[in-house]
């Protein structure tokens, strides 16, 4: 019996060298989109927006990009889209990344894959995954958004075949969603793929963009767990491979975040195309100093202490934290338990969903609790909401919100932010001072009855003291600015 090594992210790494790409900071793989535009129109899709984008990397910066992620490891760049194969100097990148002894992972629809294509392809030695759901063209239109995508895809799926693919030496794959239009006819599909020497790449539908729309395409977690578990016997006793059906792949599971990143063609970097925290731009900053600098990258490679709810007390932790994507999609918590992994079915109580309570945040007691509830959490920032009440002890006998209720605000918003990164890991509690008070302008005011939000952001930090930038807004209108310096440790208590 052999292990199942046919997984979308990772496989070709070993556990040492994931283990120290995240012990030195470096990348094994990276996600990289060339293009927004796509001549499909995907019911699934995660993109809100197919159409060209006119603020897209020149090559000059996509190629610095690739030298970038050269530096830091990478061994293998995942090309994803938009369509790849729309992108005219598409062949000129996979040249220049091969030239840098790269492998190359290309996801395609089967968009300009002719015969003489699927060769070129071959001759490069680039690793071809083509998008096919179904073998019913019904279906495959459908779920593609686009009449004629399934002959199209079959039309590339025979060219790639008549190139060679695969071989020894040249990999192919297809990548298909797990939904209710196909779930009956996988476990064929699977066993077809499988005889060809095809790696399968089934994976659950990630609950963003187009997803959120089509709910039709949703099926049942009992229903996905016994999917995976039906294909997992397959595979054990007709191929010899033998793996743990967990989420969200078939055959494998995904730990992309040890080890890689994603980058759109705007140069935002994300975790992963899931997680969408932009977490910085490769126009502004070195991917180094954005990937080093993430606090979101950092708690994702730190997931064994970090990562919250139901999932932090799996006896699989080890190798699985579920999809990431869909934990953040689901609660707005990059940290979360996944809401759609079978095993948390009966735990969904366990797992917090944003917005929070403040108080369970917060070290702060009623008269000094201000604010009410933390809306959303991003990459050291977050935002939070709070009410105006009469008797809170910063308003005035006129009703309104005294000028000195501003700092406080903000370092409360703060906590919050931390309070919520903190909750449910193994050292949940933590201590604040509010240290100081820089640049405070006060340009409105508030009332009674006056919801206010508070954007924060963690400008610095320096050992356990940091600069915080904050804005409070009263609807529309800014009504406080400034920044704070902060003390935040671990309390005596979780000691």
């Amino acid at each position: 019996m052999k292990s199942c090594q046919s997984r979308i992210y990772g496989a070709e790494f070993s556990q040492q060298e994931i283990a120290e790409a995240v012990r030195d900071g470096r990348l094994l793989s990276i996600e990289m989109e060339f293009n927004k535009s796509c001549n499909f129109r995907c019911l699934y899709c995660y993109a809100s927006d197919s159409a060209v984008n006119r603020n897209e990397m020149s090559r000059p910066e996509f190629l610095d990009l690739i030298n970038q992620a050269r530096e830091l490891g990478a061994r293998k760049i995942i090309v994803l889209g938009g369509e790849p194969m729309l992108y005219p100097p598409i062949i000129e990148m996979v040249q220049y990344i091969r030239g840098m002894d790269m492998d190359v992972e290309l996801f395609t629809n089967g968009t300009n894959i002719t015969r003489e294509m699927a060769r070129t392809l071959y001759g490069l030695g680039v690793r071809v995954v083509l998008k096919m759901n179904t073998f019913e063209e019904k279906i495959q239109d459908m779920l593609s958004g686009r009449k004629g995508a399934h002959a199209q895809i079959h039309e590339a799926f025979n060219n790639l075949k008549l190139a060679g693919y695969p071989s020894a030496d040249r990999f192919m794959g297809i990548s298909t969603v797990v939904c209710q239009q196909n779930i009956d006819e996988l476990p064929k599909m699977w066993e077809w793929l499988r005889d060809q020497n095809i790696a399968p790449y089934f994976e659950m539908i990630t609950p963003q963009g187009g997803a959120k729309e089509h709910n039709m395409l949703e099926v049942d977690s009992r229903q996905i767990e016994e999917l995976f578990h039906r294909i997992s016997r397959i595979d054990r006793k007709k191929y010899g491979r033998t793996w743990d059906p967990k989420p969200p792949l078939v055959g494998g599971e995904c730990l992309r975040h040890q080890f890689s990143c994603a980058v759109n063609s705007e140069g935002f970097v994300q975790p992963c195309v899931g997680v969408t925290i932009p977490i910085g731009n490769v126009r502004k900053q070195r991917l180094k100093d954005i990937l080093r600098e993430s606090e979101v990258v950092q708690d994702l490679k730190n997931y064994i202490e970090t990562i919250k709810g139901p999932c932090s007390e799996c006896e699989r932790l080890s190798e699985c934290y579920g999809c990431r994507g869909a934990a953040y999609q689901m609660t707005g918590d990059y940290l979360a338990s996944d809401p759609l992994c079978w095993k948390n079915l009966d735990k969904r109580d366990d797992i917090m969903f944003l917005p929070v309570d403040a108080g369970q945040l917060v070290p702060h007691k009623q008269p000094m609790l201000l604010i009410d509830r933390l809306l959303e959490i991003r990459e050291r920032a977050s935002l939070s909401e709070m009410i105006v009440r009469a008797d809170m002890i910063f308003v005035g006998k006129d009703g309104m919100l005294d000028d000195a209720a501003y700092p406080e605000i903000i370092s409360q918003a703060i906590a919050a932010q931390e309070g919520f990164r903190k909750l449910g890991s193994r050292n949940p509690r933590q201590e604040g001072f509010l240290l100081g008070i820089k640049n405070l302008e006060l340009p409105g005011s508030a009332c009674v009855g006056d919801t206010l939000r508070i954007s924060v952001f963690k400008v610095a930090k320096y050992g356990d003291f940091g600069i915080i930038q904050g804005e409070v807004r009263n609807g529309d209108t800014l009504i406080a600015r400034g920044e704070v310096k902060i003390w935040q440790g671990e309390s005596k208590a979780a000691a």
